[in-house]
């Protein structure tokens, strides 16, 4: 039942913390934090557990819970992790609690109600990277979807109706069409065994007709391909992003578009190996371009919170590239991007919304000499801008490396291609650094540096973008078996497909 409590406390404590709002605002976010600290320490007795992540077996499972639950149409509560999920449930841990505390001063209205949103979005999220049920995939899919919803359109800036109605437009019919690949997979099953089930461990290796595999599988592509997001799908991420408060940027960027590259790799490459492999050098393309136009718009913003948004769709071009390379170290490179991404972007948002908690503009144009106002603030945001653009040490530049190693081996035009994202992504961090943190003060510049509270949490980060960059090796031991695996299953299938071949 350990995975059921890790989904089953954020739950409660949502509802405990919007039900005490109305006497004390400070009880809801002390209960909130309370609830991720508990989870917290729930993951850590599964790190802990005698069969380590890094000591599993090709593929096998860490824990698994499953218990029936509409059985008449094949519908379970089937959570399970291993080292790929049990990574990402950390981060998610992580982020949470850190969008709890810089939320902290920043939400002063309706405080309860903004704490019980951000808990059912992590615990949807936790719950797509743990179900293995497809009709209970998709529910934490949607259940993700209104409480962020909700955070945009309530507590966010100047547009958030607009940008609130554009993320749920893209999500909603990106999650239809999911939900319309997963029935006809559901009928598929059913009328070549005779047994109708959701159950991803029983639809793996079901029988489809090529055309039927690449139908089925775009379906559960255009979902993911939103969450990324990908180009063509990303135009609702700079709004959600821009308009968002800090907290909400953070589980977006960090989280919630983890789960699209999450569903990739979990369920399009197992479930449509040979779609999968048909359909790689086009994903590869769009990847490169979303590398490159997501690097180029980031450096025309004059937001800077908006620069930091497009910066994701570059980022995470990474990632789609590294997954469809479909090779042990592309793959394991997107996987490090996920970890380093969700840190370090994150952590950008974070230095992002304290600077417009202080002086009330994004705007760099308004910036400036902040190094002399602000140092420990500027030497923070040093520290990311830095991480950004994939400087050796820190996390990103691990990740890109082992995606462009692996990419190198399927196509050397594509990862060449890609490559120059890392030549414009040092062109806007180090634009971030100078337009904001150095130059001349602006007259009447007056702000506090980083106070106890904001000070921890970000040494806290650091430290994480380090850790990853110097020391990746326990990350790599605890997701190889997982991808491994995975792709085992895929070349079992289609051995000769170019890409899917370990």
């Amino acid at each position: 039942m350990i995975l059921a409590w890790l989904i089953i406390i954020p739950l409660i404590g949502g509802l405990a913390a919007w039900s005490l709002d109305r006497n004390n605002s400070a009880a809801a976010r002390w209960i909130s934090l309370a609830s991720l600290v508990a989870d917290g320490f729930l993951l850590l007795s599964l790190w802990s557990a005698s069969s380590a992540p890094f000591a599993l077996e090709r593929g096998a499972w860490l824990v698994e819970h499953s218990r029936t639950w509409i059985p008449q149409l094949g519908i379970s509560i089937h959570l399970a992790t291993d080292g790929l999920s049990l990574l990402l449930m950390t981060l998610t841990i992580f982020l949470g609690i850190a969008s709890v505390i810089c939320s902290w001063t920043e939400i002063r209205e309706r405080v309860g109600f903004f704490h019980f949103n951000l808990l059912w979005i992590l615990a949807g999220i936790l719950g797509v990277f743990t179900a293995l049920d497809l009709f209970l995939f998709y529910f934490f899919w949607e259940l993700m979807l209104v409480p962020m919803y909700f955070i945009i359109n309530i507590w966010g800036h100047e547009n958030r109706v607009y940008a609130s109605l554009k993320f749920f437009i893209f999500t909603q019919a990106g999650g239809l069409f999911m939900l319309l690949s997963i029935l006809g997979l559901y009928f598929v099953h059913g009328r070549n065994t005779g047994i109708y089930t959701f159950d991803y461990t029983l639809l793996l290796g079901t029988s489809l007709s090529p055309t039927a595999a690449m139908w089925l599988m775009l379906g559960f592509i255009i979902a993911f391909a939103v969450k990324l997001p990908a180009v063509p799908f990303h135009p609702w991420l700079p709004d959600a992003h821009t308009e968002a408060p800090t907290a909400g940027s953070v589980i977006l960027a960090g989280l919630l578009l983890k789960t699209g590259a999450y569903g990739l790799i979990r369920f399009v490459l197992p479930l449509f190996p040979g779609a999968a492999a048909s359909l790689a050098p086009t994903a590869m393309v769009i990847a490169d371009i979303g590398i490159i136009y997501g690097a180029v718009c980031a450096f025309g913003q004059t937001d800077l919170k908006r620069l930091v948004a497009y910066t994701s769709v570059s980022h995470m071009g990474f990632v789609l590239l590294g997954i469809f390379a479909g090779n042990l170290h592309s793959l394991t490179g997107a996987v490090i991007q996920m970890l380093a991404h969700g840190v370090s972007t994150g952590a950008l948002f974070i230095i992002v919304g304290m600077i417009q908690e202080r002086i009330h503009t994004r705007e760099l144009d308004r910036m400036g000499g902040f190094w002399a106002v602000v140092p420990r603030l500027s030497g923070v945001g040093l520290v990311f801008a830095l991480a950004s653009l994939g400087l050796p040490g820190l996390g990103n530049f691990v990740a890109e490396f082992l995606v462009l190693l692996g990419s190198y081996r399927v196509n050397a035009a594509i990862t060449v291609l890609a490559a120059t994202g890392l030549v414009l992504s040092a062109i806007y961090s180090l634009w971030i650094v100078q337009r904001a943190f150095h130059g001349a003060v602006k007259e009447g510049m007056r702000m506090p540096d980083l106070s106890i509270r904001e000070t921890g949490m970000m040494t806290v980060l650091i430290i994480a973008i380090f850790w990853i960059g110097l020391r990746p090796q326990p990350l790599l031991n605890a997701c190889g078996p997982a991808l491994d695996g995975i792709l085992h299953g895929v070349s079992s299938v289609q051995t000769t497909e170019r890409g899917y071949t370990k």
